[in-house]
């Protein structure tokens, strides 16, 4: 098989591939991407079944389009964000091929480019755009052994209630999964424990506007890199039931069981951490501090927006963070299965480039590689702290897009402006 030559190639097709092939089929640079399942795929096979977008829709979207029955305010099931992402793809005439996985990239030696390998043969590329985001490999800390006898997911791999043994469930993470899925569990009638780590705690809507909107006219978004100390830091949000705020203590009253961060396992016992109640507390903090500064910003813009004392009500400690359980006999428990909300890796073997550090994680400036010609799109924090969201990641790709032009710009300058050959004379004497 033929050799096919294309300018850029991307490699992934949710969100950010399709965002940077707007951007680069503006610029008219020939590209392709190749995506080796279908559009969107982690959005309609690795979520579970009744998740929604964390934000509204009026601000999780592309510039280019609205999503077509929902109202403003409305949040995205994933079905929805999928087939919103298949149709921008086919809106702007992204050149994407589907069932292709990409094995290799690896640069050219003598000769500029990169040899990219296929499974539906090779190309050989000019520039290299990874595009396949960070939720590759599920993260699964090894603290319960396989021999343990329990059903252990991640959140990536469950879909419903029912898709789980009878029994108690232990659900590990306070992130934005971990809370909507051991909500679901408790209202499907399981018993849930839930491991709550430290985390931000946004409130869902104050004085009549979403937060995303108050973290926007904030400033927020913007932010160029996390607090110190707060790169892993999960958001406990959810447009679950229409968006509410996620409280603990509301959790708390609903049945779940709190317990602080997981530890350790030993002959059938999980042990916690000692830090529920700080944890709770550091939320309520942040949550309290960004109620804050929304009632100044109305004040210093003379806002017409109705107040709402009662956001700052909140409710007793229940008994699971007064008392906490620092130690859980599973079977006397009745714990059945664990679920693992604990995030994930990148997995870039394929990529076999000078562009990463010793930990794995990618060398780069707002995208730019610290290899020539490689450039990396869908990161967290890429450029500033709305990345991960559709419409952080249009804006990243438009900068990523920006720079390959510049450097094609640079590099025709060089292919019509060839060395001048030089002469030696000699020196006479």
């Amino acid at each position: 098989m033929s050799v096919q030559e294309i300018e850029v190639v991307v490699v992934g097709g949710g969100q950010a591939g399709i965002a940077v092939s707007e951007h680069l089929n503006e610029r008219k640079v020939p590209h392709v991407v190749l995506e080796r399942n279908r559009v969107a795929e982690r959005w309609r096979s690795e979520r579970w079944d009744s998740l929604v977008t964390n934000g509204p829709v009026w601000h999780d979207r592309f510039p280019g389009l609205e999503f077509t029955g929902l109202d403003p305010e409305d949040f995205a099931s994933k079905e929805q964000v999928a087939d919103y992402l298949a149709a921008y793809a086919e809106k702007i005439g992204a050149p994407i091929r589907c069932g292709v996985e990409v094995t290799s990239v690896r640069r050219h030696t003598g000769r500029r480019g990169f040899r990219v390998r296929t499974s539906d043969g090779d190309f050989d590329a000019r520039y290299v755009v990874a595009a396949t985001g960070p939720f590759q490999r599920p993260a699964v800390p090894p603290i319960i052994p396989e021999e343990a006898g329990l059903v252990q997911i991640h959140s990536s791999a469950y879909r419903n209630p029912a898709q789980l043994p009878e029994g108690a469930v232990l659900v590990v993470g306070s992130g934005s999964s971990g809370v909507q899925i051991a909500d679901e569990l408790r209202a499907a009638g399981r018993r849930v424990h839930l491991s709550v780590g430290p985390h931000d705690r946004p409130p869902r809507r104050y004085r009549g506007h979403d937060f995303v909107w108050w973290l926007g006219v904030l400033g927020k978004w913007e932010a160029s890199s996390p607090p110190q100390g707060a790169e892993h830091v999960t958001i406990a949000v959810s447009g679950a039931h229409g968006g509410r705020t996620v409280d603990f203590r509301t959790l708390a009253d609903r049945g779940i069981t709190l317990v602080g961060r997981t530890e350790s396992f030993d002959a059938g016992t999980l042990r916690f951490a000692p830090d529920l109640r700080d944890n709770i507390a550091r939320g309520d903090a942040n949550y309290l501090s960004l109620l804050d500064e929304a009632d100044a910003y109305v004040e210093r813009n003379g806002l017409d927006l109705p107040e709402e004392p009662e956001a700052r009500v909140l409710g007793d400690d229940p008994e699971s963070v007064t008392d906490p359980v620092l130690e859980l006999d599973l079977a006397a428990a009745g714990i059945t299965s664990v679920l693992w909300a604990t995030g994930f890796t990148a997995d870039y073997g394929w990529l076999q480039v000078d562009a990463f550090d010793a930990d794995g994680r990618p060398r780069h400036q707002r995208g730019v590689s610290s290899e020539p010609g490689v450039y990396f799109m869908g990161l967290p924090w890429q450029s500033r702290r709305g990345s991960s969201f559709l419409w952080g990641a249009w804006h990243d790709a438009k900068y990523v897009a920006d720079q390959i032009s510049i450097q094609r710009g640079y590099m025709e300058h060089n292919d019509s402006n060839p060395r001048p050959s030089h002469t030696r004379s000699r020196v006479q004497e």
